[in-house]
């Protein structure tokens, strides 16, 4: 398969996915300490939702659009929406023509002394990857394998710092294996690393074996939040979205008990959204 985010840009999985990152980039603000921000499957860094992908699929309707006008949102919810807002202030009619993918919402939101090191192996979206930061000096790009690169390159320079593993799910099922056996040796090396796992949810039974596993990995910390548009019952679509945070920082439950429940109300279709904010290991 040859995956390609900009059909699915902006949905509400992105939007989930989102709102936790720039809540876990806050956290990280609170102190004055420089952090490295470091993702394993980064994407093209931007995607335009005029384009012919975006039109055809238009999943972002249901998603960011969602929060367009919303208003009284939790303070790292509305600098989130704030952010995209801010890559369409030229727009016409309040409409967004413009999404950003994760490795560009973590630049946005990090300080002048803060790295990024984002790594992705497809060499036209690595191209424009390298092209969108190539004034930016915090940003290291890398074209390579980003299961490979956990072990690689880290721990990291900083090294108080985050790791987003976001795969395409190419692999389906599978490629909850591919995550464990790269997170496994990176943790070894980084123990003090945040890790955040993004994850697809279809069928509940698909996921049940990757938590399981975390849970006895000796890994600790571990939280973990679901949002569910559908109920987790059918294999043909995508019926939700989950992340796990090892490491979580301190009261990010807390957090995600804000966020979470509000992007329910505001991405719920013909029925409430299902969600939860559990620790699946709480050291």
């Amino acid at each position: 398969m040859n995956y390609r985010h900009a059909y699915h840009a902006g949905n509400f999985a992105d939007v989930v996915k989102h709102a936790v990152l720039v809540a876990l980039l806050d956290a990280f603000k609170g102190k004055e300490t420089p952090y490295t921000y470091f993702e394993s499957h980064a994407g093209s860094g931007r995607y335009d939702l005029r384009s012919t992908q975006s039109s055809k699929s238009r999943e972002h309707l249901e998603g960011i659009v969602r929060l367009l006008h919303a208003r009284a949102l939790p303070a790292s919810l509305q600098a989130y929406v704030d952010l995209v807002q801010g890559l369409n202030a030229g727009a016409k009619n309040s409409q967004w023509v413009e999404y950003p993918g994760s490795p560009l919402i973590a630049a946005l939101h990090s300080r002048k002394n803060d790295r990024l090191v984002l790594c992705e192996l497809q060499p036209d979206e690595a191209a424009k990857l390298k092209l969108e930061f190539r004034r930016d000096s915090r940003v290291a790009v890398h074209q390579r394998d980003g299961y490979e690169a956990l072990a690689a390159l880290l721990p990291p320079k900083p090294r108080r710092g985050l790791a987003l593993v976001d795969p395409p799910f190419e692999l389906q099922v599978r490629e909850f294996d591919a995550i464990a056996a790269a997170l496994a040796p990176a943790f070894a090396r980084w123990p003090t690393g945040i890790y955040a796992i993004w994850y697809p949810i279809k069928l509940r039974q698909h996921v049940v074996p990757f938590l399981r596993w975390l849970a006895k990995s000796g890994m600790r910390s571990i939280l973990v939040t679901e949002l569910l548009v559908h109920p987790d019952t059918s294999p043909l679509r995508l019926n939700g979205c989950g992340m796990v945070i090892v490491n979580a920082p301190w009261r990010f439950d807390h957090a995600l008990l804000e966020i979470i429940p509000v992007l329910a109300t505001h991405l719920q279709r013909e029925a409430p959204c299902q969600h939860r904010v559990e620790w699946l290991v709480k050291d």
